[in-house]
């Protein structure tokens, strides 16, 4: 799916930091945990826990961030509908990414089960 260079290029230039706090209260909301979402971040990005809270502290954008993560090898399976794109069509690598993301705490939000989740 084709997505416009201006909105590739809003999201690379995003701070990480800016929307990770709209992360937990989406999931905590719905019960779940920051723990789960970490381990979601985790499963895809390769981040611990302490690399997930320096690059917060250093206010990435997403293009750095995802250029430091390690991308599960499994992350192509993550598929579905996502901000109104199908995330296995979107033809921008870091947008896909972003959205990838997206598509997962959506999921954990929404009680998938952890397993479904990270695709194992």
């Amino acid at each position: 799916m084709k997505t416009t260079p201006e909105h590739d290029a809003r999201i690379a230039k995003m701070i990480f930091a800016s929307v990770y706090p709209h992360y937990v209260t989406k999931v905590e909301r719905k019960g779940r945990t920051k723990e789960e979402l970490h381990q979601v971040i985790k499963w895809l990005t390769g981040f611990d826990d302490k690399k997930l809270q320096q690059l917060i502290d250093d206010k990435v954008t997403f293009e750095t961030f995802f250029k430091k993560a390690k991308l599960n090898p499994n992350a192509h399976l993550i598929t579905g509908l996502i901000c109104g794109y199908r995330v296995e069509e979107i033809e921008n690598p870091l947008t896909q990414q972003a959205r990838y993301l997206d598509k997962l705490i959506d999921e954990l939000a929404k009680g998938k089960a952890m397993e479904k989740i990270l695709r194992k």
